[in-house]
């Protein structure tokens, strides 16, 4: 590398080289400002932003209104990361770790942040897309813990190198770029023996998975899918694109969204929202 960086005895934040996210990073945790969050009329009150880790929660969200689950309605509210929403007092009231998505369950007052804890928490509400079988559902737990541990890499690692860091380096997107290529080969592996990720059931761990690394196959994430050729992975695509025309994940993918193309529902508080949307075929 043409440059090299000796670290200091002592680590001091330097708020000028952060890149595109640098204004709101920060080494402490708590909130920066007050500001309450709004309360819908809905059972479920979600607080989020369209990133693959929200996306996730507002797939399952649908899929489980569409499957009939009429306590699974939901308010979903816009949190705007790069203006710093997420530090507001009440949202770090309901995530002291000023991270989307979180929910709040009013029938039952509890808090849910972490999108893998709130897929958790809402299969097992509504007793959906988890299986009851034992061995099926420690694999379904394997596999959406699997994405939780591996999408920092995809996303904190490659992703910032790639995309938002303030110049591109060699060798972070060089180290990064193998451990996503691997992870793809992973996942390709998994999906040449089984229609979803667990077996033959549509669970919480294909909704966990896809708005990652189903995004990143199919080209939404980065500008990376040259780069990363994920054509090499015929598995993995034929999984995306399976999950991609589901109705309620095309649906999920809206909900929360205030950018790009395609249709936008920066907030949603019932299912005829949609309807003032053009139908978007992808």
């Amino acid at each position: 590398m043409s440059n090299s960086y000796t670290p200091p005895k002592v680590w001091h934040p330097d708020t000028k080289s952060g890149g595109q996210f640098a204004s709101i990073n920060r080494p402490v945790a708590g909130a920066t400002h007050e500001k309450l969050l709004p309360t819908g009329k809905q059972p479920l009150q979600l607080h989020s932003l369209a990133t693959p880790n929200g996306v996730k929660v507002t797939i399952l969200l649908e899929e489980l209104l569409e499957a009939g689950f009429s306590g699974a309605e939901y308010d979903a509210w816009l949190i705007s990361i790069k203006d710093g929403d997420q530090f507001g007092s009440g949202f770090v009231e309901l995530n002291p770790n000023s991270k989307i998505p979180a929910l709040l369950d009013t029938t039952t007052g509890s808090r849910v942040f972490e999108s893998g804890s709130i897929l958790l928490y809402l299969a097992e509400k509504f007793g959906a897309f988890i299986p009851a079988d034992p061995a099926k559902r420690a694999e379904t737990l394997n596999w959406l813990f699997w994405q939780m541990g591996s999408a920092p890499f995809l996303g904190g690692g490659f992703g910032h190198f790639y995309a938002y860091a303030p110049e591109k380096l060699e060798y972070p997107i060089n180290r990064y770029a193998m451990e996503a290529k691997r992870q793809l080969d992973l996942l390709d592996k998994q999906l040449a023996q089984h229609e979803y990720i667990v077996g033959d059931d549509y669970t919480i761990a294909d909704m966990a998975i896809w708005p990652w690394y189903g995004a990143l196959a199919l080209g939404r994430l980065y500008d990376a899918a040259e780069f990363l050729q994920v054509q090499d992975y015929p598995n993995l695509q034929r999984w995306a694109k399976q999950l991609d025309a589901r109705p309620a994940v095309q649906r999920g993918v809206m909900v929360n969204r205030n950018w790009g193309d395609g249709p936008q529902l920066p907030e949603r508080h019932s299912s005829d929202d949609f309807a003032s949307l053009e139908k978007h075929v992808r």
